[in-house]
């Protein structure tokens, strides 16, 4: 299967239906962020500590894999020099919507988030990637297209999965509110569900994830030459049975050398 062709398709179903992740930034909050008052999120409900930002007047900023409306026409409304890339055009329809509605100016660019030579090395301050490596098979060379494209003292802003979600039972989860340990990882929705788990999933036309080791999603931003710091842990707010138990999400922050 063509996993990247499939996901485009899924994610511009998601944004026909307006689905969570497919509705942009509200007016209000484009005002706060216009006022110096940013509200900016790589994870459900925990916004990105203040100090994480760097000086975002005339920043040039990627939002990695961020169609949808929310992070792009923030971060323009706050100052920077936005672009935002991302698999699925009808998402990127969403940040050129709020931007006309809001009279900002940003560039949207149709691609793969592993692949990012459209961009030369060095050309943005600020990578700003919601949780969306889940989407790929193998997150390394997210991460270091992400090095070369950051400039010398650059900020990747990142949101991720914890991996310990994906071997809970989602079924079980959903249908008897019990956490049950069902997968092995790393997990795949092409490789750890069988053929009937799979033809259900795949009829709610949702994109196929996969899970990334610890090693990977953030051993490998070490290993692409950033220098992780910052960290912090998120869930869904308290909606969902997991968040009883451990948080689903993480992000950090990490730096590109200046040298």
């Amino acid at each position: 299967m063509d996993v990247i062709a499939y996901n485009r398709n899924a994610w511009n179903k998601e944004a026909q239906r307006a689905g969570p992740y497919s509705q942009g930034a509200s007016p209000e909050a484009i005002a706060a962020a216009r006022e110096g008052r940013l509200t900016l999120h790589v994870t459900p409900t925990t916004p990105v500590p203040a100090p994480w930002l760097p000086p975002l007047a005339g920043c040039r900023a990627l939002c990695l894999a961020g169609g949808g409306g929310k992070q792009g026409p923030l971060l323009a409304a706050a100052g920077a020099a936005v672009t935002v890339f991302d698999l699925s055009p009808a998402q990127l329809a969403e940040d050129q919507a709020v931007a006309a509605r809001e009279g900002l100016t940003l560039q949207t660019v149709e691609g793969d988030m592993r692949d990012l030579a459209c961009f030369a090395a060095a050309s943005f301050d600020l990578v700003v990637q919601p949780v969306a490596t889940c989407f790929v098979p193998d997150v390394r060379p997210v991460w270091r297209e992400v090095a070369r494209v950051l400039a010398p003292g650059g900020t990747l802003l990142a949101g991720f999965l914890n991996p310990i979600a994906y071997t809970l039972d989602k079924d079980l989860e959903r249908t008897r509110q019990s956490l049950t340990v069902k997968h092995a990882l790393p997990y795949s929705d092409l490789a750890s569900l069988s053929d009937e788990e799979r033809a259900r999933y795949m009829i709610y036309d949702a994109p196929l994830e996969y899970s990334h080791s610890l090693t990977d999603l953030i051993g490998g931003q070490l290993d692409a030459g950033l220098t992780l710091d910052g960290f912090m842990e998120d869930g869904w707010g308290g909606a969902e049975l997991v968040d009883r138990y451990f948080p689903v999400f993480l992000a950090t922050r990490a730096t590109m050398s200046d040298f």
